[in-house]
């Protein structure tokens, strides 16, 4: 309970900083929504075609508004000269890595809220089903852990903003795979019971590399 509490204290620190500048979520809505009606023109198709490209419109508008989301998740406390008292704090640096994670998943979420709506709107193609859901929320999962870890690793180096994706994208290929096949598989018509190895890939991808993040970032954050 404890380790629970100091964790829950890092997501309300980062969440009453957002709610008092709007920095991060307000650049994530912006570019996610702008991006949305920019593909809805791009793909100017028949409706029967509009299925082949919009999963990976979903994914790609996903990870670049995360993306901006995530490369800003240790700059206040880098800025401010405030990750060194946060390191030195009593408390198990883990809790910092999960805390920022948490937070980092409910800015991203919270995107999404906004973003599938209006790609089902503007597509004609409704996305609020809980299999693709699911498929979303185990992608967002495995998204943030890894972009949590990449931007603590990121904040110390001159070109931050640029070596984010550079780390990230690369990583984020099974996820991006699994994601994309399986709102593919649904929208034609498959159940989920056929796309379940798509489902254990996310889940595997989620536990395999939360548990790497969590047991890398005391390294992380000592260099």
């Amino acid at each position: 309970m404890a380790f629970l509490r100091k964790v829950l204290a890092i997501v309300w620190k980062d969440v009453t900083a957002e709610l008092r500048t709007k920095d991060i979520f307000s650049a994530m809505a912006v570019f996610a929504l702008l991006a949305t009606v920019i593909f809805q023109y791009a793909f100017d198709l028949r409706a029967e075609n509009l299925r082949l490209v919009l999963p990976g419109v979903v994914w790609t508008t996903v990870t670049f508004s995360g993306v901006l989301g995530l490369s800003r998740s240790f700059i206040l406390e880098q800025d401010r000269g405030l990750l060194e008292g946060l390191l030195l704090a009593p408390m198990d640096r883990s809790a910092i890595y999960f805390g920022k994670l948490i937070g980092n998943l409910l800015f991203i979420t919270a995107v999404e809220l906004l973003l599938l709506p209006a790609l089902s709107i503007l597509f004609d193609v409704w996305l609020l089903t809980p299999p693709i859901l699911l498929f979303v929320a185990l992608g967002t999962l495995g998204f943030a852990a890894v972009g949590t870890l990449f931007s603590a690793v990121s904040i110390n180096t001159r070109a931050r903003e640029v070596m984010l994706p550079i780390l990230l994208f690369p990583v984020m290929v099974p996820v991006l795979i699994a994601g994309v096949r399986g709102i593919s598989g649904l929208l034609d018509g498959e159940p989920l019971t056929d796309l379940l190895q798509w489902v254990r890939l996310l889940l595997a991808y989620d536990v395999v590399f939360t548990t790497t993040a969590f047991l890398l970032f005391d390294y992380v954050v000592e260099e």
